[in-house]
């Protein structure tokens, strides 16, 4: 690795990074007062025990060990010890993906969770969901060997749509339907305490996105040594993410008489999760194309919630579940060459349709069964009471604003 290519790979790393307070602050802002320093406090737990884990075992796992393997041998060098410059390098980018899978489940979860048993799950999902998971998409498991063992299109997952969204969605849901609803769980009455915190939320996100998605290119010429899909990535990251905020609001508009603030930055959200398995394989003109799809479904999904009974506090499902679905499956029809519309067959639809459905199952099925097993030992929903009187104080001992001006 040259040394520019040290120098992106480290500045990528730091904009992935910044993404978790992104989340954090996006997060935030969409909860109680009372609320906003557990939401953010989940973040920044994930993002210092996933660090730690990914650096003792983590990557290794993510490695993989072939197609039948659950993932990589997570003693094979046990803390990195034995690890080249290079490699600590592509480690430290790939902890970055691992914390902030971990950090978006958190907000189906916000007001009602215990920040102990939150970190139990966050740990037992990171290593026995993210890692293999990882493992099974960019490592040497069975979704990276799927073309060359089944005949059909390699899957396509560039960033994370599988990996990172799908399985955060998908667990985000598992852990809805665990803790229950929160108390007078209705449309309407939970409203956002800080609308310009989730913004600048938002914005973080997109800022670091073009590290999310551009960050491999660049850094590891993962598409050839002379990084020539990385117009494309960037630009697809601007234009669907663009087009999703256009899509969002003109939904609300349509459906609710306003446009919001929230709404907008949403539709950001909805549309950068979708690029994120796409954005080195569609031409601009698709990528618009999708941005707009996803900005109107996801906007629309987030009402699911009201009409089926599960309370994601914060639209993880709707967004990321969904917003993922949508990007890998959108690849089946548009991916440049392969896709159904574009010259290929039906064969990619297939690829990407049982990579998303097999992380989402799993992901579902291992994040509800560890739930579980977290509430009924050692409880992962707050008390009543304490909901009531906030989480903030309860479980922290701390508020977010000190509105007394005497103190």
């Amino acid at each position: 690795m040259d040394s520019g290519n040290y120098a992106w790979s480290i500045a990528a790393t730091a904009l992935v990074l910044f993404m978790t307070p992104g989340v954090a602050f996006f997060y935030g802002g969409l909860v109680k007062a009372k609320s906003v320093v557990s939401m953010m406090m989940m973040s920044f737990g994930a993002l210092g025990l996933v660090s730690v884990l990914w650096i003792l075992f983590g990557f290794n796992m993510s490695l993989g060990g072939g197609t039948f393997a659950f993932s990589g041998n997570p003693f094979s060098d046990f803390g990195l010890a034995s690890a080249d410059s290079a490699t600590l390098v592509g480690a430290t980018f790939g902890a970055t993906f691992a914390i902030i899978t971990v950090a978006l489940i958190s907000g189906a979860i916000a007001d009602r969770a215990k920040f102990g048993s939150w970190m139990i799950f966050a740990g037992l999902f990171a290593t026995l969901v993210y890692f293999p998971v990882a493992a099974w998409v960019w490592g040497d498991g069975w979704i990276f060997n799927w073309g060359e063992n089944t005949g059909l299109p390699s899957v396509i997952d560039y960033a994370g749509g599988t990996a990172v969204h799908i399985n955060a969605g998908a667990a985000a849901l598992a852990l809805a339907l665990v803790l229950g609803k929160r108390l007078g769980f209705q449309k309407g009455i939970h409203k956002p305490h800080n609308v310009p915190l989730t913004l600048l939320g938002a914005a973080i996100l997109w800022f670091g996105w073009f590290g999310f998605n551009a960050g491999a290119e660049g850094t590891f010429g993962l598409l050839g040594p002379e990084n020539t899909s990385a117009g494309t990535i960037v630009i697809n990251t601007l234009g669907a993410t663009a087009a999703a905020i256009l899509a969002w609001m003109i939904v609300e508009k349509l459906k609710d008489g306003k446009a919001t603030s929230v709404g907008a930055a949403s539709g950001a959200v909805a549309g950068l999760v979708a690029i994120t398995p796409a954005c080195a394989n569609l031409t601009p003109g698709w990528a618009l194309l999708l941005g707009l799809v996803a900005g109107a479904v996801c906007a629309i999904a987030v009402e699911l919630k009201w009409k089926l009974g599960f309370d994601d506090s914060l639209d993880v499902v709707g967004i990321h579940l969904v917003g993922g679905l949508i990007g890998t499956l959108y690849l089946g029809f548009f991916a440049t060459e392969t896709g159904m519309f574009v010259g290929g067959d039906a064969g990619q639809l297939v690829s990407q349709a049982v990579a998303a459905v097999g992380v989402m199952v799993y992901s579902f099925v291992v994040s509800f069964i560890v739930g579980v097993i977290i509430e009924k030992t050692l409880g992962f929903r707050v008390k009543n009471e304490d909901e009531v009187a906030g989480v903030d104080s309860v479980v922290h001992g701390e508020e977010g604003y000190l509105l007394d001006e005497r103190v």
